[in-house]
């Protein structure tokens, strides 16, 4: 097709219409739809700066990559397990035809008729037969349990902002299960139910309990980055943020992505607010049950609520059943996984495996009396104290003073 028809054709984009906002394809289409060269080569180096700034100066890469993460009413239909309507089907292929074309375009093509045009930078488009956005497509739609689309084929890991929207952690934690030291039968708990979770069996919420330091969060997240490309992805929240859950689980229900929510250092006091929201979620209330969705929370507390004596006396009738409820909100979590304070072998052997990890070359019984030192200072050994003692040693300060 001709450079004019290729812009209408882009213009009229419907599946595929938010492509239309991304600044290097609204550069491109508007120096092919442009009639006098001063415009065309005015449109053309804004066409070029986006690409660059999205990060190369490969078109070809760039539009498949836009392709395959878009979020339209096809893929949606898809991902919930629903047929497309016929005049979607017959849409996408003549959209992706479109598509593959603007993806061919070459340098040279796109600069006819622009004065100075070899002043002008290049870019890499697709080679002839590259660009098959239909095949990609169809193993996308064949695969989405593990691809996902939209904002969830980019990204792994997600929090909640204060107005409730789900948004990406774009530089989030890469730790392994391999880098973390002990805790392997805590470690394997975690991973079969969350395998389970991705086999669209039944998964149960989990509670990870234990002293501060152990790993709780970081096994979450090591777990979540070692099965994020069989389809797993996580999203945070605050306790505050709660309430949110109904909604944000019927958000999910549809989605063909597994998720954790995961909800950090958990605690309540007598009569907040949020231990209902938590209480009907995790009871199964109509509104909460997802087969794509389970809740790892993690806390200091082994029942979660912060008691006082006093809560013990006072006036109400039904005293004993109000304990019950308060200390009983651990039990309606599935699995509970409790990880202990390391002794002193344990402890050092974390030091040890994380000194060697660093390349550290510290003698070992000078490592363990700094290890020590560090413990008595901060009174405990943990995982993390391990990971500080390390980290100084790397810093320069082998005093510790």
């Amino acid at each position: 097709m001709n450079r004019n028809e290729l812009a209408l054709r882009l213009k009229t984009l419907v599946l595929f219409r938010r492509l239309l906002a991304d600044p290097a394809v609204a550069a491109f289409t508007a120096t092919l739809a442009a009639e006098e060269p001063a415009a065309r080569a005015e449109a053309y180096a804004a066409f070029a700066a986006a690409l660059y700034a999205a990060g190369g100066d490969d078109w070809f890469a760039h539009l498949q990559r836009l392709v395959e993460d878009d979020e339209n009413e096809y893929i949606r239909c898809v991902g919930a397990g629903r047929t497309p309507p016929p005049h979607f089907a017959a849409a996408l292929q003549n959209e992706l035809a479109v598509l593959e074309a603007a993806a061919a375009v070459s340098p040279a093509e796109l600069k006819e008729g622009i004065p100075f045009a070899d002043g002008l930078p290049g870019y890499t488009a697709a080679a002839p037969g590259d660009a098959n956005f239909a095949a990609l497509y169809a193993d996308r739609a064949a695969n989405l349990h593990r691809y996902g689309y939209g904002l969830y084929a980019r990204y792994t890991m997600f929090y909640l902002d204060d107005t409730g929207r789900i948004l990406p952690v774009r530089h989030p934690d890469a730790i392994r299960l391999h880098n973390l030291i002990d805790y392997k039968r805590e470690q394997g708990i975690i991973l079969e139910n969350t395998r389970a979770l991705l086999a669209g069996k039944p998964a149960a919420n989990m509670l990870l309990t234990g002293d501060a330091g152990t790993g709780k969060s970081s096994t979450v997240k090591a777990v979540v980055n070692e099965l994020a490309g069989e389809g797993l992805r996580i999203i945070q929240l605050q306790k505050e943020q709660l309430r949110l859950l109904p909604a944000l689980l019927d958000e999910l229900s549809e989605n063909p992505l597994k998720f954790i929510l995961f909800i950090d250092d958990l605690s309540f006091q007598k009569g907040d607010d949020q231990f209902s929201s938590l209480k009907a979620v995790l009871e199964g209330s109509v509104s909460a049950k997802s087969r794509n969705v389970v809740i790892y929370a993690t806390s200091n507390r082994r029942h979660l609520v912060k008691e006082r004596f006093s809560d013990r006396e006072g006036d109400d009738i039904h005293r004993n059943d109000t304990m019950q409820e308060i200390l009983s909100l651990s039990e309606r979590f599935g699995i509970r996984v409790t990880f202990q304070r390391p002794d002193k072998q344990v402890y050092l052997d974390i030091v040890h495996a994380l000194a060697n990890e660093a390349g550290l070359t510290t003698p070992t019984d000078q490592l363990d009396a700094l290890a020590e030192r560090f413990a008595l200072s901060q009174g405990n050994r943990s995982a993390r104290a391990a990971r500080q003692v390390v980290d100084r040693l790397l810093s320069g300060d082998s005093t510790f003073s």
